[in-house]
């Protein structure tokens, strides 16, 4: 089972540009055009939240227009810069978003690979938090099926990065977490949007990757007195492939064309 992460796309209206300086609209219709031109197609998107910057309705909007032209389903989950309500009604016709609270659910006919989502956004702020009942609603579900291989979606990610303009907003409560990932072993993948770069470590007995963002990406500055910085790096989604013999290998992929192909590897 093939399954394509993007995040943080950052959607904004018609002619305007993320933070005044790139077209987050036409890098993240570039991203979609390279998922549709993936050599073997994908059975699924993952869009790890910030899917908008500021929650409009008309931003909202340009994104389903964005979407429209992708092959393959999507499943997405907000992020702090999006709105729950305004979500809700942008993704009516997806019949996995639930009608009330916390965009949680459970995907498991797409394949072989079972999708948790656990929205972890804390309206109108930039943090995200696992809350006890987040946490119960997550042990449970995935008590649910114990041997079927299970990846986690989430966008805070729930622990210190070393950055320190980042770590100010990371997922709260990552040890409550930890404890309920940690009692089950079929979850292959926890997979997070948020800090616009790619970063991996294990957490709570599985493996966590961050995706980097379609748009910028967000400096990578580990002194403590560092200033919040961003650059315009080449943009990139995660592949997650899962196979029997292997579980999940996760690829970073650049967006973008490319020199080649050559006739050697």
């Amino acid at each position: 089972m093939q399954i394509v992460q993007l995040s943080d796309p950052h959607v904004r209206p018609e002619g305007v540009l993320y933070h005044g300086v790139v077209d987050s609209n036409a890098m993240f219709a570039a991203a979609i055009a390279h998922v549709n031109a993936l050599d073997s197609a994908p059975d699924l998107v993952l869009l790890t939240g910030d899917l908008v910057d500021e929650g409009s309705p008309e931003e909202y909007a340009m994104l389903r227009r964005l979407l429209a032209p992708l092959a393959v389903p999507v499943l997405a989950i907000p992020g702090n810069h999006d709105n729950r309500d305004a979500f809700r009604k942008a993704f009516h016709d997806h019949g996995y978003v639930p009608p009330a609270g916390p965009i949680n659910y459970v995907a498991d006919d797409f394949g072989p690979v079972r999708i948790v989502a656990l929205d972890v956004t804390v309206p109108g702020q930039h943090h995200g938090a696992v809350s006890a009942n987040g946490a119960q609603w997550l042990d449970d579900e995935l008590a649910a099926e114990p041997g079927r291989p299970t990846l986690l979606m989430m966008h805070q990610p729930p622990f210190d990065t070393g950055v320190p303009y980042l770590d100010l907003y990371h997922c709260r409560d990552g040890a409550r977490l930890a404890e309920v990932v940690s009692r089950h072993p079929s979850v292959e993948r926890i997979v997070c949007g948020h800090v616009h770069r790619f970063m991996q470590l294990r957490f709570g007995g599985a493996v966590l990757c961050t995706a980097p963002s379609t748009t910028t990406a967000i400096a990578l500055r580990l002194r403590r007195d560092a200033r919040p910085a961003s650059y315009v790096e080449p943009p990139a989604l995660l592949l997650h492939h899962w196979r029997p013999e292997t579980g999940m290998i996760t690829h970073f992929v650049p967006i973008g064309t490319f020199p080649g192909p050559y006739p050697f590897a």
